[in-house]
């Protein structure tokens, strides 16, 4: 009995795990150079604001059984004519997202390609090719009190039960989605659900549930919405896995008042596994996608990018408010332990995006 062959894919299954592996230093790195991408925003442009060190450019992901196929921009644009292809989820995602728009813009000729935001939506085309690479805000997925695209840091979070279809009615007729969801469900436990009605009304129907049930709700919602608005012959789903955060260096055997501030090396304990990345919500995950009618590839990038307390924006980038002196004065306090610097890790998720694309 032959399989089916997936959308998009090109070579044939090797069986190979490529999220197993380990990071090899890489003269070639990295794959573009910060100047070189006028969309990264100053939240991700590490060199601008004065990172010092550039070791972090320099590694390679290699799994253990197999290479990566080598990135291969051309092969991205050529099979996305005239196609749709779309990031939805949080700040981690647009992060990979502009990512890949930096990893393919310098094929494009300058009149032939732009850049614009609509609300939740971030647009960039290239117009020779009649193809979108899209953005979507959408942090649960779900409607919630956080989805302003711009204003959005709320402390009481409530996401509506089974209203997938708000954000979802703007992504449909893409030809690839990748999703993600984690970062905002682990703030603030039990996590409150709105049951039915408006999140506008004065008095709410609020549950609280734990913070598994909240999250296997949406990975069900979204499952629903992908059997019913992607077409498993012609289109492409995909789910990158949870991005882990390096607050706590006492886990990696550093001090305990430390976190990814200063951090030059990765970690180098393959075992190694932080407090940030909860199993139970993997284990979530694992159950929802096994019983999904319609294939999600899963892009499994928590342990590769566990490894790397060195890859993060730390203190170097644009901040929004004004640093007080206490700041100033301790580093640490205010260092970005959860985003990535842009050239950096997040190109790598993209390469593994593209093996799985083409040669699932």
């Amino acid at each position: 009995m032959t399989k089916e062959k997936l959308p998009f894919a090109i070579g044939g299954e090797e069986g190979c795990d490529v999220f197993s592996g380990r990071w090899v230093r890489e003269k070639s790195r990295p794959l573009y150079e910060e100047y070189e991408c006028p969309y990264i925003q100053p939240q991700l442009t590490c060199q601008q604001y004065g990172r010092p060190d550039k070791d972090y450019l320099h590694w390679k992901w290699q799994p253990h059984a197999c290479s990566l196929p080598s990135y291969n921009a051309t092969l991205i644009l050529e099979n996305l004519r005239g196609k749709r292809m779309l990031f939805v989820g949080d700040s981690l995602n647009r992060g990979q997202y502009v990512s890949m728009v930096c990893l393919l813009h310098r094929l494009i000729p300058e009149n032939a390609k732009s850049m614009e935001t609509f609300g939740s939506l971030t647009v960039f085309t290239a117009k020779d090719y009649n193809a979108t690479i899209e953005y979507y805000w959408a942090p649960f997925l779900l409607e919630s009190n956080a989805d302003d695209a711009v204003i959005h840091r709320i402390t009481d979070r409530v996401v509506r039960k089974g209203s997938i279809n708000k954000h979802g009615k703007f992504w449909k007729g893409a030809d690839i989605i990748v999703f993600n969801t984690y970062l905002w469900w682990m703030t603030g436990m039990p996590f409150k659900i709105l049951q039915k009605g408006s999140l506008k009304d004065e008095v709410k129907d609020i549950v609280e549930v734990s913070t598994e049930d909240a999250y296997r709700m949406t990975m069900k919602s979204m499952s629903r919405w992908v059997k019913k608005n992607m077409d498993p012959e012609k289109t492409r789903v995909f789910f990158t896995s949870m991005s882990p955060s390096h607050y706590k260096s006492i886990e990696w055997g550093g001090e305990a008042d430390r976190n990814c501030y200063n951090e030059t090396k990765m970690i180098e304990d393959p075992s190694y596994w932080g407090s940030d990345c909860s199993k139970s919500v993997m284990q979530v995950i694992g159950e929802v996608f096994s019983k999904s009618e319609v294939p999600i590839t899963f892009l499994n990038i928590t342990q590769l990018s566990s490894y790397r307390k060195d890859a993060h924006t730390s203190i170097y980038k644009k901040q929004w408010n004004p640093l007080t002196s206490e700041q100033l004065a301790n580093p640490v306090s205010y260092a970005d332990c959860t985003h990535w610097c842009l050239p950096g890790l997040q190109d790598t998720w993209n390469e593994l995006l593209f093996a799985k694309l083409f040669y699932p």
